[in-house]
């Protein structure tokens, strides 16, 4: 559809939480729009995930997926997944920390520490049920994303030395 403008640090629209999407628009051709947007933004920045909110669309929508990226280049590839209403748990205590980068955080890397592990729940766009595990760099980019769906910014992560 269109590459749209990614919100940079400083815009207040970042720092706010998303709406969750309500059923009646799971599966509608609107929904397909956002995510074909968020698609083409994603893939127009070398993106790993985007969210909704980054491209001032207040919901609570993330596409993420990798196979072979400039940004990431050591990353293994993860399929192309939409997520409607995610919401994670971490499984167990284990933690790393990772160097991050973000689209609204242009030229940036931050050491984030995340869950090494985390059980995911969301709906695809259909309103399919979506539960399962994820780990490594797959976790890493769903807490990433999910912050953006609660108004948490990269820099909210930083690691202090």
């Amino acid at each position: 559809m269109a590459v749209r403008p990614v919100l940079q640090l400083g815009d207040p629209r970042l720092g706010q939480s998303s709406a969750a999407v309500a059923p009646d628009l799971l599966g509608t051709a609107q929904l397909a729009g956002l995510i074909d947007d968020l698609r083409d933004t994603m893939a127009a920045r070398d993106g790993a995930g985007l969210a909704a909110p980054q491209i001032a669309v207040p919901l609570r929508v993330v596409i993420f997926g990798i196979t072979s990226n400039p940004r990431y280049p050591d990353a293994p590839p993860i399929p192309e997944t939409v997520l409607i209403n995610p919401q994670w748990t971490p499984v167990g205590t284990e933690t790393a920390e990772g160097w991050e980068g973000c689209l609204s955080v242009p030229g940036m890397r931050m050491p984030v520490l995340r869950a090494s592990r985390v059980h995911l729940s969301a709906l695809s766009p259909c309103g399919q049920t979506i539960d399962r595990e994820v780990m490594g760099f797959e976790a890493r980019i769903v807490q990433h994303e999910c912050d953006h769906l609660n108004g948490v910014l990269l820099p909210d992560r930083l690691v202090s030395a």
